[in-house]
């Protein structure tokens, strides 16, 4: 098999992190996706934009091969907002490259990936050893909940068939081995916002007047127990069940609890969870995080004020089989039982979550084509993290497999961001491999 070319992959990837293309804010995102469109073809890789409107073009790819099936990669140009820039050692869009690393914003999340795939196809197809056809799936909104995604694949699906799809990253852990993932949880996003007086008041009048931070710190009581177990009557009864191959790949899978603790800066888990009960928890736990919350006055030194109004923003990952719609529904539900109908709440993004089963002959593709580029792999029956993975599988048909070469430590959405110039060479020739052997 033909080999990488690693100084074009990098200045590939340094000419993306130098565009920014930042979907909370929308700068740069139109010039990105010319960029990627440009960078597909010059590698021999027929694209065109697509576009729906008031969404971000997504960048569309599509190679022939000798007729192997389709495979369908499935990324984002998008980035997070590089703020606070005063605490990146290295110019968040300057794609600098020290020490076998490229740092810059979209560094490994996700233009990283991309060039990794970009890469292995223009390799294999100028050797005339591209088995598969293959499809790129850019998207410009991934880091602001894919809004647009389900109208693209109602509008474009027909293009977008394959018979199975690569995900737009993978984990590669402590000791260099990637961790094959099968699917990942679902999300609910949402916010509550409990009103009190009209105005804010001098906090002497509390004997009168409801403050309604104490209002949604009681309502936010109901929600979860102390050890994060959601209390909302009937959230998991349309969960997926853990297959018993399910249960082996989670036993079977390496977990170091100290490293685990070490890197998260904590001395112990919320259940003191031994190795096994937190593998299955980051499964099959479906979660209630606060992930913002704020009222009154929070500046130094002191104002005796009761406010007006306090809102929390919460994220609530789910497990495969719930759908956002039916737990949304248990969540106002729950809160009017319990006497807080009245705050007013709102369901910001919904996204299910889905995985593909360790048995089927997708999944044992990838882990071999793993295997041959990085020597082992680790397989993950479900990753944390959300994604419109759903809707891709579900709408085209076909299975969902995570793979790639993102640093387990490569500071996703912080500052110094930074890809490992090594595991995106491994990652082109699993990609390589991959697209070069029958599936079965």
């Amino acid at each position: 098999m033909t080999g990488v070319d690693t100084a074009r992959m990098v200045s590939n990837l340094q000419r993306l992190i130098r565009q920014p293309s930042v979907s909370a804010t929308g700068e740069g995102i139109g010039e990105c996706a010319r960029l990627v469109s440009e960078i597909l073809e010059e590698n021999g890789i027929h694209s065109r934009l697509l576009t729906v409107p008031g969404h971000a073009p997504v960048v569309y790819g599509h190679l022939s091969g000798r007729g192997g099936g389709t495979i369908l990669f499935y990324n984002h140009y998008d980035v997070q907002p590089a703020e606070p820039l005063d605490l990146w050692e290295h110019p968040p869009f300057g794609g600098v490259v020290e020490d076998g690393r490229v740092y810059g914003r979209g560094a490994t999340d996700d233009k990283g990936e991309i060039v990794s795939r970009i890469e292995a196809v223009r390799a294999l197809s100028e050797a005339g050893e591209l088995l598969c056809d293959v499809k790129f799936v850019i998207e410009g909104e991934e880091e602001n909940g894919s809004r647009g995604i389900h109208a693209y694949l109602e509008r474009y699906g027909d293009i977008m068939s394959c018979d199975g799809i690569v995900w737009e990253f993978g984990y590669v852990d402590e000791r260099a081995r990637p961790i094959i993932g099968l699917g990942m949880k679902g999300l609910m996003f949402i916010e509550m916002t409990a009103r009190g007086p009209g105005r804010d008041l001098h906090s002497g009048a509390a004997p009168l007047v409801q403050n309604p931070a104490w209002k949604l710190v009681g309502a936010l009581s109901t929600l979860a127990g102390d050890d994060g177990r959601i209390m909302i009557p009937e959230w998991y009864a349309e969960a997926q069940p853990f297959s018993e191959t399910d249960m082996e790949a989670i036993q079977r899978m390496p977990y170091d609890v100290g490293a685990v603790k070490e890197d998260l800066g904590i001395e112990r888990f919320v259940r003191e969870q031994d190795a096994l009960q937190a593998k299955e928890d980051l499964a099959k736990v479906a979660t209630c995080n606060i992930a913002g919350i704020w009222s009154g006055y929070s500046g130094d030194g002191t104002k005796t004020v009761l406010p007006a109004r306090a809102s929390a923003k919460l994220d609530m990952r789910l497990v495969p089989g719930m759908e956002p719609r039916m737990q949304w529904s248990r969540f106002r539900d729950h809160l009017s039982r319990n006497g807080y109908g009245d705050i007013e709440t709102e369901l910001l993004h919904g996204e299910p979550g889905i995985r593909t089963s360790p048995d089927h002959p997708f999944v044992r593709a990838v882990r071999d084509a793993a295997d041959a580029a990085y020597g082992t792999h680790v397989l993950s029956v479900t990753y944390p993290e959300t994604g419109p993975i759903w809707h891709f599988s579900t709408k085209l048909k076909a299975p969902c497999v995570l793979a790639g070469g993102t640093d387990v430590h490569a500071r996703l959405h912080a500052p110094d961001e930074y890809a490992r110039i090594d595991y995106m060479e491994k990652t082109a020739k699993m990609i390589m491999w991959l697209l070069s052997h029958p599936s079965g």
